[in-house]
């Protein structure tokens, strides 16, 4: 009932909220505009939820996020059945509503991103492998099938989801009893269920040279100037007790160390430890060698919360457990009134959280209005600068860039290759270059981009309040005769032209 509820309130807040997309998001929506295998930077599963939900409610911003709450609801249930298989009933009801007020929970409910079908298929098949031992004949083989489905389901929305395979390596090179429940036949079908469901992903990133694969690669920045820094290292590990929960983090490696300690850890212990880990360990050293967003140890999250709820219980702290859910519910109250009404966030000093879900409409409609002031087919394309730019523009611009004679979205290549879907799809070439009207973002790279046309005019600068202390602004010009500035060579970026 507790699911359902808070299910309910996080659709309300969907469809009440006047935020609007991240530019993400919008990327996100763009790709479900068309069905693939695989897009640029993530497997197709978060387009193809998108594709579903649109197409039963239109393309407005509740619909498009409609899967996330949805998601997580199955997530909890999973983790219910994970804690009750493991644990008993009481741990599976206290892991759930551990996980289902977790913060990083909350904010995942309701932006529509990939780990919200990462932490639902990932769960799934972590609930599959726990009920493995106790199943037989058809039922096992069954199970063994579904763990390999859900897995690849997983792989399909964030690559991510080999922290689960990990979590099954480890667990069965160290327990004895796990490896007997395996046979020829059971390893066969969850292997074979998992590589078949994959396969079409792994097929598309063939055919586009591991486009996808390349671009998680690029994220970790290994390549970086910075290297092996204290600074990103403090940094990730305190963004682990805002995204767990402070007391539940806190319980989650106390109890880890002191239990390993004292040679107290129980097999089910072990079991959860084996996923939980590796996706905190992992990326804490990956943060301390280059940088690491706070979500990316998000594969641990469900069996984390399992194991805070069963070692509180075992301990009988009681009055921990309280506090850690009473904590989480009221930044889950302060959230939602954020969400639900965003000048309360400016109040409470919170609106640098959400400055990304805000402008991009008011500033497409300034872009386009001022499109609109050319006379009709004098420009061959309105081009930006900036790829967030570029998604948000095409969302909220979808009524007008290209249609009915209006000039086409296109983006600007600083670099001598792609370096984001944009850049990709749609690059601002010679055949749309003649005339355009430029939107730079900030004017951050205006005058590079200037220094590829011959001639520019009618300069202006528009700007988006976005709360008290930020605004958004965009150059605007008239640019005419696309002619790129050299590239250099090594760093691919613009040569400036002599004067």
């Amino acid at each position: 009932m507790i699911t359902v509820a808070l299910t309910a309130l996080r659709l309300a807040a969907l469809f009440a909220t006047p935020l609007e997309l991240y530019p993400d998001e919008a990327q996100y929506w763009l790709w479900s505009r068309t069905l693939d295998w695989g897009y640029y930077s993530k497997p197709p599963m978060i387009a193809w939820l998108i594709w579903g939900t649109t197409h039963v409610g239109g393309d407005a911003e509740p619909w498009l996020r409609l899967s996330a709450p949805l998601l997580h609801a199955l997530t909890t249930l999973c983790v219910y059945g994970v804690g009750r298989r493991l644990y008993g009933a009481a741990t599976g009801f206290a892991a759930a509503a551990l996980y289902l007020l977790m913060p990083a929970v909350q904010l995942s409910s309701l932006v529509m991103a990939t780990d919200a079908p990462l932490l639902a298929f990932l769960t799934l098949a972590l609930l599959a492998y726990v009920e493995l031992p106790h199943a037989a004949g058809r039922r096992r083989l069954g199970l063994a099938a579904g763990l390999g489905v859900a897995m690849g389901l997983a792989f399909l929305s964030k690559y991510a989801a080999v922290y689960g395979l990990i979590g099954v390596g480890l667990h069965l090179a160290l327990s004895r009893e796990a490896r007997t429940v395996w046979t020829p036949a059971t390893a066969a079908l969850a292997i074979g269920s998992g590589l078949l469901t994959l396969a079409p992903n792994l097929a598309w990133n063939a055919a586009h040279g591991f486009a996808t694969v390349q671009h998680t690669a690029a994220n970790a920045a290994w390549g970086g100037r910075q290297l092996f820094n204290f600074a990103e290292l403090g940094d990730f590990v305190a963004s682990q007790f805002g995204v767990f929960g402070p007391i539940p983090f806190a319980v989650l490696i106390g109890g880890t160390i002191l239990l390993a300690a004292r040679r107290r850890l129980r097999s089910q212990d072990v079991l959860l430890l084996c996923f939980a880990l590796p996706p905190l360990l992992i990326v804490t050293g990956q943060s301390f060698i280059s940088r690491a967003n706070a979500n990316w140890s998000g594969a641990g999250y469900a069996p984390g919360a399992i194991l805070v709820a069963a070692w509180l219980l075992r301990w009988r702290a009681r009055g921990w457990f309280i506090a850690a859910l009473a904590t989480q519910a009221a930044v889950a109250v302060v959230f939602l009134a954020c969400v639900l009404n965003p000048a309360f966030a400016d109040q409470v000093g919170l609106a640098n959280a959400f400055k990304r879900a805000k402008g991009w409409e008011q500033m497409t409609e300034a872009i386009a209005e001022r499109a609109l002031r050319e006379p009709k087919g004098s420009l061959d394309a309105v081009v930006v600068d900036d790829r967030f730019l570029f998604n948000a523009a095409a969302y909220y611009g979808r009524d007008y860039f290209g249609l009915g004679g209006e000039p086409p979205l296109r983006m600007w290549v600083r670099e001598t290759h792609p370096q984001n879907q944009a850049e990709t799809v749609a690059p601002l070439t010679a055949a749309y270059g003649r005339r355009v009207l430029v939107a730079s973002l900030d004017e951050v790279y205006q005058a590079e981009v200037m220094n590829d046309f011959r001639s520019v005019s009618s300069r202006e600068i528009v700007g988006v309040r976005l709360d008290r202390k930020r605004k958004r602004t965009a150059g605007l010009f008239i640019a005419e005769g696309f002619a790129p500035a050299p590239r250099d060579p090594v760093s691919g970026k613009p040569i400036p032209r002599r004067p």
